[in-house]
């Protein structure tokens, strides 16, 4: 599996062999799914709550007497028949986290991957000096018919390169520590900086 570099004017490098089985394998829809549930559950804080009747402060004493006034016994007023009482088996704190196979975390990750490449939506980007104009960046992107892109960079960042992504729409870059499913599929090309895709093929293989 052979795929041309691009440096940053939109001009083919090198030729790079891509590993089929990172790069070539079929993608699983139903992996992806869930590798990216599993991640959107590990977002969800899950601090929502709600006053139980022990919570609510209110007298506890017996609203009327039990018998002779033709109305339901009732007791305390912090019942949740109440304006102002408890809510019974309402919402409380916990996390909403479940575990999820390293091997499935990789195979995701590997199809969402193999995906892109399919679909000719995966980009190799030369590694080159910024310097640090967004509009010259947003240029570049054009050029490459690009404008909507996640941009996975390698340990050697460019700063002024990141400072100029950053102001761009629908642009984020990501470390490759940071390499995701959800964040892959989320945009529609992928452009992976030269010096990061054998950290990839590392950290997958």
């Amino acid at each position: 599996m052979k795929i041309k570099s691009l440096n940053i004017s939109n001009k083919s490098v090198n030729e790079i062999t891509l590993n089929k089985k990172i790069f070539g394998i079929v993608p699983r829809e139903d992996i992806v799914a869930r590798v990216i549930r599993w991640q959107l559950a590990k977002r969800r804080l899950g601090n929502h709550a709600v006053q139980t009747r022990s919570q609510v402060k209110m007298t506890t004493a017996k609203m009327y007497k039990q018998k002779g006034t033709g109305k339901a016994r009732h007791g305390s007023g912090s019942v949740s028949q109440f304006r102002g009482g408890g809510m019974a088996h309402g919402p409380v704190v916990h996390s909403h986290s479940h575990s999820l196979n390293k091997k499935v975390r990789k195979l995701g990750l590997k199809s969402a991957l193999s995906n892109k490449f399919k679909l000719g939506k995966l980009i190799i980007l030369e590694k080159s000096k910024s310097d640090g104009k967004t509009s010259s960046l947003k240029k570049s992107l054009d050029k490459m018919g690009i404008n909507n892109a996640l941009i996975i960079s390698g340990n050697d960042v460019d700063d002024k390169f990141i400072k100029a992504a950053k102001n761009i729409r629908n642009l984020d870059i990501l470390s490759h520590h940071g390499l995701n499913v959800y964040d892959i599929i989320k945009k529609d090309n992928l452009i992976i900086i030269d010096d990061a895709l054998k950290l990839i093929e590392e950290r997958l293989l």
